[in-house]
């Protein structure tokens, strides 16, 4: 299992790691795809995973099924020629997060139906986070470890006990614990720093989640325990991002030489290649990205749009961006929360926000007619080289060496694969 040659090197002391690909965003995923092939036609993997708010037995946000997404993921791998032994799907945040309104009864029940088909439909990796109170626990105090711990176990007995009748199961699961990440998407308010998981907290994490599996008679599943989550002090929000200090976390990183797994770390979106390889370096071989990729995608249809505007009439544009607005606008939800301040400030963070919150909106109806037009318009000749110049000067250049071709779709991959070129750099 690649996953075990991950830790077995990092144990040895190589500096190897994996990104993980957390979308399911056709473009991102199709960008991957075709930057692990570029790396190696016949060796190396690709990480995706999905949380359980975008994907469970009731669909998510996505409206997707675990089984629904593993057709969706291995059909654009299937489209882009990437072998499906060479594709990894991961689950993130497997719990009850999306119940915790209802008593933890309920909301324990419907996460192991939701661990349950996530192996059913061919997940291996599976990160079981019960950290998050529930409708019926204690309001005035924060959820214990102890208890967090049990209910964990408790869904990885449901993963085994579904793995166990499986007709074709893989080579065993393999499972991520411990809790302790930014705010999934990124932070809501600007912050100067964040505490870094102490080697206590870990610690005690790590006593208790193996207490609670032994209990359970998971001895063989703990075995298969590749990572702990920890907070190694890095976060970004709408408009800021907290750089990796490997000074701060020194002691974590003294403690990782102590455990037989490694980390994990969340929110790694917009940092640096160097703060990146350093991560990768200090133990943290998984790093989960996500908005940063969607960024980029919209970074490079902007630019078409720039591009666009400047060669069509009015009437013959397809204001993606005007478009985009409307629909994020109609439906606020999946921004409101998120985004503070004026009028403007709003309309400005709805565009140009690290968190990225329009990557929800990527595949409302009209904001596909939308995209499906601006495509169409620049792909009917050649994109003036300079309007390329002007607009998408990285992709300009690469190409005028004869990198990539002169289209929308390869300006847009492009852009999608500078990111993904600074975490293979950070992996090894």
């Amino acid at each position: 299992m690649f996953f075990d040659e991950i830790v077995s090197a990092q144990k040895r002391g190589e500096a190897e790691g994996i990104p993980s690909i957390c979308s399911a965003h056709p473009w991102v995923l199709k960008a991957a795809m075709q930057k692990t092939l570029k790396v190696s036609e016949t060796f190396g993997v690709l990480l995706i995973e999905a949380t359980c708010n975008q994907v469970n037995q009731f669909g998510g946000y996505t409206g997707m099924t675990p089984a629904d997404f593993v057709r969706f993921a291995r059909g654009i791998a299937a489209e882009n020629g990437l072998p499906p032994e060479r594709l990894i799907l991961g689950g993130d945040h497997l719990g009850p997060s999306p119940w915790q309104e209802e008593t933890a009864e309920r909301a324990m029940q419907k996460a192991a139906e939701m661990v349950q088909s996530y192996v059913q439909a061919g997940f291996v990796k599976i990160h079981l986070d019960a950290s998050m109170k529930l409708g019926n626990d204690d309001p005035t105090h924060p959820l214990d470890v102890e208890h967090a711990a049990a209910r964990a176990a408790w869904l990885a007995k449901a993963a085994e006990e579904t793995l166990a009748k499986v007709s074709d199961p893989p080579q065993g699961l393999r499972y991520v614990i411990g809790a302790e990440v930014p705010l999934p998407g990124g932070a809501t308010a600007h912050k100067d720093g964040l505490r870094v998981t102490t080697v206590e907290d870990a610690r005690r994490t790590l006593e208790v989640t193996r207490e609670a599996f032994l209990r359970e008679g998971l001895e063989a599943a703990w075995e298969r325990v590749i990572a702990l989550v920890v907070q190694p002090g890095v976060e970004f929000g709408d408009d800021f991002v907290l750089d990796y200090n490997p000074e701060v976390a020194c002691d974590l990183v003294r403690f990782s030489e102590t455990m037989p797994f490694v980390y994990e770390a969340h929110s790694t979106d917009y940092q640096t290649r160097e703060n990146l390889r350093n991560l990768v370096r200090d133990h943290f071989a998984i790093l989960k990205v996500g908005p940063a990729l969607t960024f980029a995608f919209r970074e490079a249809v902007f630019a078409l749009a720039h591009m666009e505007d400047e060669l069509f009439p009015v009437e013959e544009r397809s204001n993606l961006m005007g478009v985009l607005e409307k629909a994020m606008q109609r439906e606020p939800s999946h921004w409101k929360k998120y985004y503070r301040g004026a009028d403007r400030q709003l309309a400005f963070a709805r565009k140009y926000s690290l968190s990225d919150r329009a990557r929800y909106y990527w595949l409302e109806p009209a904001v596909q007619v939308a995209l499906e037009k601006l495509l169409a318009n620049l792909g009917s000749s050649p994109i003036p080289l300079t309007l390329l110049s002007q607009f998408a000067p990285v992709q300009w250049r690469r190409i005028r060496t004869g990198q990539i071709r002169n289209s929308p779709p390869a300006v847009i991959l492009d852009r999608i694969k500078s990111v993904l070129v600074d975490y293979a750099f950070a992996c090894g």
